[in-house]
């Protein structure tokens, strides 16, 4: 099921080739407009009623995609082609693929000094020695964004590391991410590249997994990181979903930052009863992204409130 469902979203965005709709700068396009040598997009005949004026929103990321998950439509597209690191957002294809394997979930793994972050010398809540099953890393890693975690993930995998990366990239081909290059399981690594709208597939396929949305999601979790810390309280790194969960109905949730990615935000998202998938890209200031989301939202919810008035 899962396959028949993405092979019809494969046609409708990622083959589809959509030209980029702008809100400045010439050459400006409408969405669905159909790029040379690409298949015209499958965007049903009345989707340009239901989408508000571009020239009203103003976002600060440098990539940025936005589409209907229910109809296929993109509602705005900027720089959606353009290769770009992806930093953390890694950690969804890595979720999908440990999920894949079906290995035991409650298998105790231990953080060892191979999990450490060599390259960037990030933090981190697990220090060596400390211990949880493989379903509280994947919660970990996906939640708080832990790099230890995925990287112990991708260590213990059938095969080890080379294995789980070779997985990686096995899964984002078979969605149709021919743009999107993976070499680590935690995206600490600049060459973890992808497109925002490989990335819109990559979210509609990890939306398939219950134990994303349910992870992504969690506002905080207390876990014992036995034997050498004890209790912990972990949190989401998406203030969205941590801080301001009455204004927001998020149903998938992934961050992600290192200085050539900037600052990324992916969501699946309900705004205005609508379901979106949104994907913002390459922000600087440690809250840009954050505020690109509740600026697309503000829009939303202003041109269904005219729309209302109007009718």
């Amino acid at each position: 099921m899962r396959a028949y469902v993405l092979g019809v979203w494969m046609l409708s965005v990622a083959s589809a080739g959509y030209a980029d709709s702008t809100t400045v700068g010439p050459g400006i396009a409408p969405t669905g407009t159909p790029v040379a040598g690409h298949a015209a997009p499958i965007v049903s005949a009345d989707s340009t009623e239901r989408i508000p004026d571009r020239r009203r929103l103003r976002l600060r990321s440098d990539t940025v995609l936005i589409i209907d998950q229910a109809r296929g439509d993109v509602i705005y597209a900027k720089n959606s082609r353009k290769p770009k690191s992806i930093a953390s957002i890694t950690k969804l294809m890595t979720a999908m693929v440990i999920l894949d394997a079906n290995l035991p979930p409650d298998e105790p793994i231990a953080i060892t000094s191979e999990d450490k972050d060599r390259l960037r010398w990030s933090r981190s809540y697990l220090p060596i020695g400390s211990e949880l099953s493989r379903m509280e890393l994947l919660q970990v890693a996906l939640m708080s964004s832990e790099n230890r975690a995925a990287a112990a993930l991708a260590r213990t995998f059938p095969g080890g590391t080379p294995a789980f990366i070779k997985a990686m990239n096995d899964k984002a081909a078979s969605l149709g991410m021919l743009d999107t290059t993976l070499v680590d399981a935690t995206g600490l690594h600049s060459d973890n590249q992808s497109t925002a709208e490989d990335l819109s597939v990559m979210l509609r396929s990890a939306w398939q997994y219950p134990e994303i949305r349910s992870m992504t999601t969690t506002p905080s979790l207390v876990l014992n990181t036995r034997p050498r810390t004890g209790i912990k309280t972990f949190r989401n790194t998406n203030l969205l979903v941590r801080k301001r969960r009455r204004e927001w109905d998020i149903g998938l949730s992934k961050t992600g930052y290192i200085l050539e990615a900037g600052r990324c935000l992916v969501m699946q998202a309900e705004i205005a009863g609508r379901p979106l998938f949104i994907v913002l890209l390459d922000a600087w200031g440690k809250y840009t992204s954050i505020g690109d989301a509740n600026r697309i939202r503000k829009w939303l919810l202003s041109a269904t409130s005219s729309s209302r008035e109007v009718g």
